[in-house]
């Protein structure tokens, strides 16, 4: 569904969905000293514009994590139609950055806040010979994972926890640890496994940390049936490692309206 401005206003509500390659970048947000996405992109917009404009993430990506979906929002007064300013934009934008979509969407539309989930999906090359096709895409992880046990794994993830253990602490504000995870599996088509996690929300490092401890049980070094215990614990010292960034990909962004 598309929404239209009402005519007492010349305010438009744009929701961006985008695709990155984050590679070269250093996540999402601004950063004194380092290429970000969020600079990127909010200085390809202000050659369209004209102007300085205020944009909205969805969420905050790490170095070198990558997106197939990543929703940006912000306000305009400009009378450039979506498909327009979609192909404007992209046309300033390096080629590992693309907009996929362009709608208006109601004024009090937030992408950060107005986001009720997100999916994730983490990548492992399982073969002994690296890929060099999959040198920034995927965790080259040699060692030999049974899919049934980590599918079995996954279960005590399952459902609404406090998720400290599975937390990087850092200097960022105190939250609240509790999240809802709706889905967790593992696939395999060849030796390309993906790891696919959907929740309410996610805390720092949360699904690397999650990847990290699944790969401690394929090697034998967790046992699942810990994994409830370790939950319960709220102590980041008994997870696993956290995994690479270039395996992870922020794959869908859901809100409750299907914006299309």
């Amino acid at each position: 569904m598309q929404y239209e401005i009402s005519s007492d206003s010349k305010i438009k509500n744009i929701l961006m969905s985008i695709s990155y390659d984050g590679s070269n970048y250093h996540g999402w947000q601004i950063q004194k000293n380092a290429l970000s996405i969020q600079e990127v992109f909010q200085i390809s917009l202000e050659k369209v514009i004209g102007k300085s404009v205020d944009i909205k993430g969805c969420s905050r990506t790490d170095s070198g994590v990558h997106a197939n979906m990543y929703c940006i929002s912000f306000k305009i007064e400009n009378e450039i139609p979506c498909e327009r300013l979609q192909m404007a934009v992209n046309r300033f934008l390096p080629k590992d950055i693309v907009v996929n979509k362009c709608i208006i969407v109601p004024r009090d539309f937030h992408a950060r806040y107005s986001c009720i989930g997100k999916e994730y999906v983490y990548k492992i090359w399982n073969n002994k010979i690296r890929n060099p096709f999959l040198n920034r895409y995927a965790y080259h992880y040699w060692y030999p994972i049974d899919i049934e046990l980590l599918n079995e794994a996954c279960k005590p993830f399952i459902g609404k926890h406090d998720f400290t253990s599975f937390c990087t602490l850092d200097n960022r504000r105190a939250e609240d640890m509790e999240r809802t995870i709706k889905k967790f599996k593992v696939e395999k088509d060849g030796d390309l496994i993906s790891i696919i996690v959907e929740a309410d929300g996610f805390l720092y490092n949360m699904v690397r940390i999650m990847v990290g401890t699944l790969l401690h049980v394929a090697q034998g070094k967790i046992n699942c049936r810990e994994l409830e215990s370790i939950i319960l614990a709220k102590n980041r010292k008994l997870a696993g490692p956290t995994a690479v960034p270039y395996g992870l990909y922020l794959n869908k962004v859901f809100y409750r309206e299907n914006y299309k």
